[in-house]
């Protein structure tokens, strides 16, 4: 079974000799883990929807996650988001009550950041796949690809802000070494660690002063 990945993001993963080299052989043990009998989430058609969604010409920010929900029916291959009609995570509804803090206006209820990506916004997890109940559960497998993928864009002309929730990904700022990019760093939006520094750290409003400082427009958060 094949997989889809936009065709400019296949030229930059041809262009790196990790990416042309490994990334099927991920694919494979993604298979495998299959065939065995587990069920991995997201559906094999969205593990790579971040970058179908947005194209490398078109990033302008990164928001970092861990690794996709682990429950059925939430991953949806862009990190923190869920489809409509479930259940919305906490992480997430910490993030929409800080978007509101910061921003203003309603609280946003539509958990699909689709439009998010559709803007510019890299919704990357760390890991693209979970085997279903078991969180990090496919970390390892994922960890040289998206550190990777994290260095090209690091090698982009175009000044991207990078997001980083966490301690997790906070640890990949070593790898945003262009002095183009714009760093955001906090504590990790879910219940355990929110009110150690996500609350009231203001992301969006930063991304698009930094945005608007590069000459480009701010995102629309509320959708």
């Amino acid at each position: 079974m094949t997989y889809t990945v936009d065709k400019s993001w296949e030229e930059v993963f041809e262009n790196r000799a990790f990416f042309k080299n490994d990334l099927n052989d991920i694919m494979k043990s993604v298979d495998e883990k299959i065939a065995d009998g587990a069920t991995v989430y997201p559906e094999r058609e969205n593990i790579f929807a971040a970058f179908n969604k947005t194209p490398p010409e078109k990033v302008r920010v990164v928001i970092l996650g861990q690794d996709p929900y682990h429950e059925p029916h939430q991953a949806n291959g862009l990190a923190f988001s869920v489809y409509n009609g479930v259940a919305m995570p906490p992480s997430l509804r910490n993030i929409f009550k800080e978007l509101q803090a910061d921003l203003g206006g309603g609280l946003r209820t539509d958990s699909d950041l689709s439009d998010w990506a559709e803007q510019g916004v890299l919704l990357l997890n760390s890991a693209l796949t979970v085997v279903e109940h078991e969180a990090n559960s496919m970390a390892g497998l994922w960890a040289d690809f998206t550190d990777s993928v994290i260095e090209a864009v690091n090698g982009l002309d175009t000044p991207v802000v990078f997001v980083l929730w966490g301690n997790n990904a906070r640890k990949k700022a070593k790898l945003i070494t262009n002095e183009k990019h714009h760093i955001i760093e906090s504590a990790h939006p879910s219940p355990l660690s929110a009110s150690r520094g996500f609350f009231g750290s203001a992301p969006f409003s930063k991304v698009n002063a930094f945005l608007e400082q590069d000459g480009f427009e701010p995102i629309n958060w509320n959708g």
